[in-house]
């Protein structure tokens, strides 16, 4: 019985050794890999001329400390090769929350200046009091 167990379960633990191959990232396959693209975030954001602040606003889910990284290599790299940022085609997307600030934003400028208008005309009544 002994035997037998052995036998199925050497072969079992090798199998699951190559875990890799099933696409079962480890910890530290993960961390490397944040990391890579964290730096590439950065020296793109570089690259297209943003400031580092931009860049850590507009990707929150990354890294900061690899963003800095990438973004300092590519500063060098571009200030060794004197090279020119890039500026943007597309705009960025703005949030979805903004948006929905945006929608709503005629119905806000119409009260303020419904608002405005009202205080105008209690300042004329009050100047023309006086």
């Amino acid at each position: 019985m002994r035997r037998a167990f052995l036998t199925l379960v050497i072969p079992a633990c090798l199998w699951l050794a190559g875990c890799d191959l099933l696409g079962i990232e480890g910890a530290t396959a993960v961390a490397e890999r944040k990391a890579a693209e964290g730096k590439a975030v950065g020296a793109a954001c570089r690259h297209a001329g943003r400031a580092i602040e931009d860049c850590y606003t507009l990707n929150k889910k990354a890294d900061k400390a690899a963003i800095y990284a990438g973004w300092r290599e590519m500063d060098d790299y571009m200030r060794e090769n004197k090279l020119e940022p890039v500026a943007p085609q597309l705009k960025a997307e703005a949030p979805k929350a903004k948006a929905a600030e945006s929608e709503d934003e005629p119905e806000q400028t119409a009260k303020v200046d419904g608002e405005a208008k009202g205080k105008e005309a209690r300042a004329k009544k009050v100047a023309g009091a006086h």
